[in-house]
């Protein structure tokens, strides 16, 4: 059995639409998404439709929660945020945000062979929690909680990575919309001109966990923040363009 782990699409439907060509090429069983889906890139509305077009379960992040609530999350409140939060829901209007209202806090589900799945944003607890390869291995464990799963599966910080807690695997798939490098200046930040995600198969008793990067033209975002009228869209896209 295959299983894709998707998270951080954040409004980026260039991204998502590279993901899916190769989504359909892999032949996968099952997606599962782990939240952040539609703020913060020009396409929140068409992401959307095609995620939950395609019935994959999906995780409330923290900038789904913000757009169904200005209050929620630990994020800055910015006026960027705030008027990019404005714009997003306009272009999902009150039937888009009442499917990203059904989304839900944690997913478990099967992965073939006796293996279990447990998938979350930030932690199993909050959306918020902040999960990085730097993060103290016991401070790390402690935030899983008392989840018990062969799998548990995060995202929030748009980093793949993985880590082994006994017989269970943490990882994160990275971002498919608005993947970075934590290692930049703010000021100089770039984002990455890929989509990541991952895939865990399960056969005959074996596990692979695979991690992917799906190249898409920058170019093409940089053409949809214009076309849609997204606000800030100085500010954005430049972050595209290479160093």
């Amino acid at each position: 059995m295959r299983t894709a782990l998707v998270s951080d699409i954040h409004g980026n439907g260039v991204a998502l639409r590279a993901l899916v060509d190769d989504l359909d090429r892999q032949e996968v069983d099952q997606v599962v998404c782990l939240g952040d889906v539609a703020q913060g890139g020009p396409q929140p509305a068409e992401v959307i439709d095609v995620v939950v077009g395609r019935g994959w379960p999906v995780v409330i992040g923290n900038a789904d929660a913000f757009l169904l609530d200005e209050d929620a999350g630990n994020e800055p409140k910015t006026p960027r945020h705030l008027e990019m939060r404005k714009w997003s829901n306009e272009q999902l209007r009150p039937e888009r945000l009442e499917l990203i209202a059904r989304f839900e806090p944690t997913i478990e589900a099967g992965l073939g062979g006796g293996q279990r799945l447990v998938a979350f944003h930030g932690s199993p607890s909050s959306y918020d929690d902040v999960i990085l390869p730097t993060l103290d291995p016991a401070e790390h464990r402690a935030l899983l909680g008392d989840f018990d799963a062969e799998v548990l599966a995060g995202g929030h910080t748009h980093v793949q990575w993985q880590r082994r807690f006994g017989g269970s695997v943490y990882l994160n798939p990275g971002s498919v919309g608005l993947g970075f490098d934590h290692d930049q200046p703010e000021d100089d930040l770039r984002f990455d001109p890929w989509a990541s995600y991952a895939i865990v198969s399960v056969e005959d008793g074996a596990t692979e966990i695979g991690f992917r990067r799906v190249p898409f033209d920058h170019r093409e975002v940089v053409a949809a923040t214009r076309e849609t009228g997204m606000p800030h869209a100085d500010w954005y896209d430049w972050r595209w363009e290479p160093r």
